[in-house]
This record gives C-alpha cells, sequence and structure tokens, in this order.
C-alpha cells in the first residue's frame, strides 16, 4: 500500500522574537495554541533565520538558498531591493510541480511592482493577502489572486485565520502545501480590546508591549482554530506543521512606545546578527513521522526547510540549496548537520564587514553593525495602504545609487555560544587565530554568494 503522502503547514509570522511564546519561557504571555504544535512535536532550541529582516528571511526560506544569492537584500519594495530573482524555483513551485494544492496567506514581501514576482507566479495555485512590508489590522486592503477587497470591519489576522481555513477545506481529498504568513505582531500595533486587557492588568508591561502581547494572543487562537481544523478533518496525523517567524522582535521606542520585552537570554534584536535577532522560535509536528514532546538542540537554518519538507514528502530536489534534509536527525538518528553558518544585514548595497556574523560550531564571529550603513531614506518608507492609489503592477522600480558617508568597520568579535548565549564576553584578544580563521571564511562566504547575486539577470 503506498504511503499517503504528508500535507504540509508553514506557519511565519513577523518580528516574533524568541521569547513571544510561552514555551520558550515567556513567563507572562500564555501561547498554549503555538505551543501545542511543540509539545506534540519537537521544540528547536537552535533554529536560525538567514536573515534579521523580514523579506531576505523569507526569500531564503521559499528557496533554501541564502537570500544574497537570490536577490533578495532588504525591505525596500520602491528599490526591488526585497525580490526572489525570476529564475529561482521556490518551494511551492516544486510542491506544485508535484501534484500538491499551494496556497498562501498573509504577508508575501518578495517582490511587487511587476506580475512575475506575484506569488501566483511563484508556485501558488491560491493567494490570499498582501504584497507589500505591512498592513494595517482594521482598516486593510488584502487581495485574492489579483482582486482586490476593502476591510470588512474585522481584525485582519482573523480574516487570514479563516482564509487558511477555508483552503485546508477546500483541499480535503489531495495533498496541499499552505504557506500562513501571519503579519501580526509587526507594525502598526493594533489588537482586539479583549487580548490587550489581560497584559495591561498585569500593570507592568507599556502600552506598546500591551499591544503586541495581545497580537500575538490573538494569533496563538487562531493558530488553534486551524490545527483543530485538521482534527475535524481527519487530517492531523499527516500534516506535518512547521511554525517560525522570519526575524527577533523589535525593541525600539520610548515611553509607551517601547516595545522591549522578554527574549531569553539573548542580547539583540531584529535587525542585528546577534543572538537576540537572528535565533527564532522553530516548532515542528508530524505525529505520522517525528518524536512527540523532545527538544532538539542541533544548529537547524531556515535554508534547511526547503530540502527537509520536499524530502519528508518523497519530492526530489531539482535544484541546488544552502541547506539540508534533516529529517533523520530530527527522527534521532544520527546525522552529521552542517556546523557553519552565516549571515550578513545592511540597507542598501551589502558591506561584508557590516553585522555580519558567522557560526561555527560553538563559536561565533560578529563583525558589529556600522550604523549608518543601517539607515533607510525616509522615501523608501512608503505607506502601507500605497496600492489605494496605484495598482502595484503601474509603479515602478527605481534604485538610484544611495550616497553614504561610512565610519570604518570595528572590529570583530569573538563568543563561545554555548558557554555564553548573550554575547557578553569578546574572546577576539585571547584568540587570535581563530578570528583569522572565521574572518577569512566570512569573506570567502560573502565574496561568493554576491558574486551569484550580480549574476542575476
Amino acid at each position: 500500500m503506498t504511503r499517503k503522502r504528508p500535507n504540509i503547514i508553514v506557519f511565519l509570522t513577523d518580528d516574533q522574537g524568541y521569547g513571544d511564546l510561552g514555551i520558550y519561557g515567556n513567563p507572562d504571555l500564555d501561547t498554549p495554541h503555538i505551543d501545542r504544535i511543540g509539545q506534540e512535536g519537537l521544540c528547536l532550541n537552535q533554529h536560525y533565520t538567514a536573515s534579521p529582516i523580514c523579506a531576505p528571511a523569507r526569500a531564503a526560506f521559499l528557496t533554501g538558498r541564502y537570500n544574497h544569492r537570490v536577490g533578495a537584500l532588504s525591505v525596500e519594495s520602491n528599490r526591488g531591493l526585497d525580490r526572489i530573482a525570476p529564475g529561482e524555483s521556490t518551494i511551492a513551485d516544486l510542491f506544485k510541480a508535484n501534484g500538491y494544492a499551494t496556497g498562501m496567506v498573509g504577508k508575501w514581501h518578495n517582490g511587487l511592482h511587476d506580475m512575475r514576482y506575484h506569488p501566483n507566479n511563484r508556485g501558488f495555485d491560491e493567494f490570499a493577502g498582501f504584497l507589500n512590508g505591512g498592513m494595517n489590522y482594521w482598516n486593510w486592503i488584502i487581495e485574492y489572486n489579483g482582486q482586490p477587497k476593502w476591510s470588512d470591519g474585522r481584525y485582519l489576522t482573523d480574516v487570514f485565520t479563516q482564509d487558511a481555513i477555508e483552503f485546508i477545506k477546500r483541499h480535503t481529498t489531495e495533498p496541499f502545501f499552505l504557506y500562513v504568513a501571519y503579519n501580526a505582531p509587526h507594525g502598526p500595533l493594533e489588537a482586539p480590546e479583549e487580548d490587550i486587557r489581560p497584559f495591561e492588568e498585569m500593570e507592568k508591561f507599556t502600552r506598546a508591549v500591551c499591544l503586541t502581547y495581545g497580537m500575538i494572543r490573538r494569533m496563538d487562537t487562531g493558530i488553534g482554530q486551524i490545527l483543530d481544523t485538521l482534527e475535524q478533518h481527519d487530517l492531523a496525523e499527516d500534516t506535518i506543521v512547521l511554525y517560525t517567524s522570519d526575524n527577533g522582535p523589535v525593541h525600539l521606542g520610548k515611553g509607551e512606545n517601547d516595545q522591549t520585552r522578554y527574549n531569553g537570554p539573548f542580547r539583540g534584536m531584529k535587525y542585528d546578527v546577534l543572538e537576540g535577532g537572528i535565533r527564532v522560535p522553530g516548532l515542528i509536528r508530524w505525529p505520522a513521522g517525528l518524536p512527540q514532546g523532545e527538544t532538539y538542540d542541533g544548529m537547524l537554518h531556515f535554508t534547511d526547510w526547503m530540502p527537509t519538507l520536499l524530502q519528508a514528502c518523497g519530492i526530489d530536489m531539482q535544484t541546488s540549496t544552502d541547506g539540508m534534509d534533516v529529517i533523520p536527525a530530527l527522527q534521532g538518528e544520527p546525522q552529521k548537520l552542517p556546523t557553519k553558518r552565516y549571515w550578513q544585514f545592511n540597507r542598501y548595497d551589502p558591506i561584508g564587514t557590516c553585522n555580519a556574523a558567522m557560526r561555527d560550531g560553538e563559536w561565533k564571529l560578529y563583525w558589529p553593525r556600522i550604523e549608518e550603513a543601517m539607515q533607510k531614506m525616509k522615501s523608501d518608507n512608503p505607506p502601507f495602504q500605497k496600492n489605494l492609489e496605484v495598482p502595484h503592477f503601474l509603479m515602478n522600480v527605481e534604485n538610484p545609487p544611495v550616497e553614504r558617508i561610512l565610519s570604518p568597520p570595528g572590529d570583530p568579535e569573538l563568543y563561545n555560544i554555548d558557554n555564553d548565549p548573550h554575547e557578553n564576553i569578546n574572546l577576539a584578544q585571547q584568540q587570535p587565530d581563530r578570528v583569522h580563521r572565521m574572518k577569512r571564511e566570512l569573506e570567502t562566504w560573502f565574496e561568493a554568494v554576491e558574486a551569484d547575486r550580480r549574476r542575476i539577470v
């Protein structure tokens, strides 16, 4: 008897940190439905995004390749810096080519201003969501396969939950791949009052943190409804559910607008390649194929998920990736996983000695930020609802050079992540040979991925 091919649901949240879940130790935020994924499956303790900012991280997840290789450098859609190159295959392309129904709900942010980059042309049969980097939660405009829909009074997270449920109901008799990219808890910070109130009553958080936690609480409720839908249609046993976030949390703002909150033992936030910006939640459940109620401490990376999910469904890879199938390791079998991973992010033209990092086993080399290279031009902040004024496919992409005067790079720092996850103790002076070797390896990686990017046509 031929074994049924599993369904796939990927939950990818937005700006949700490692500490923004109960299962990762948050003492004040109860997330029972999201936690259930890890409690009934695996909780990943060393799970890394590919970038500390959203569009590049999403591009790496969808292609299994470092974001530089596929052309996604930053979030500025008006410059085309969020795009996945047209020649790249996405995970949805490959599932679709192998008979899966493919759907996406939520935030895209991997190319607009050109229909070649639309989710319907990147492997998704069905798309319900928005294309740019953010959207209001009450006064929203989204689209369904290119057809616009204006706000009907519902909270946007609830809309996406219902869209995901309806997709599942339409495809109960065939294998499906569903990518649920909630934009919560990305700004603007908006949540129903009943979800904010429990945190205000604690009288220990700023208004911004209460809103953020309220957004996560509402999303948790919706994810519970989606998991219940799988149960109701007898799909839970053979559905792989993966939950993660694109990058670390935002810890900015002053006074009541300060979003700083619990993020485990980690320093840094969104935008940083410190652990707080790149170590993200990772929960995976597959009752038919993975252990239940366990933790996994090995180092996993966004680029691993494309080969892993495809192989779990018996689909041969038709493209090269920077990751590998990690199902054997998750099943408790001996498997040699990559010990080296790399990160780099700054605005506009990439700088290999700015906000860059390399993990090599327990060691991490870190190039600090060059602050001038991290700043975004004010003209590159289009309003969330600009599509109300001009349809995205009629807008031109403009990418004039950005002229900046930059400070010289700082000295690279070295940390032992196993002993010092907070990255407090810089060991660079005690380990000069290791620093020299890792600097060369990080430079070699950066030159290779940038060479691939420059070949994009």
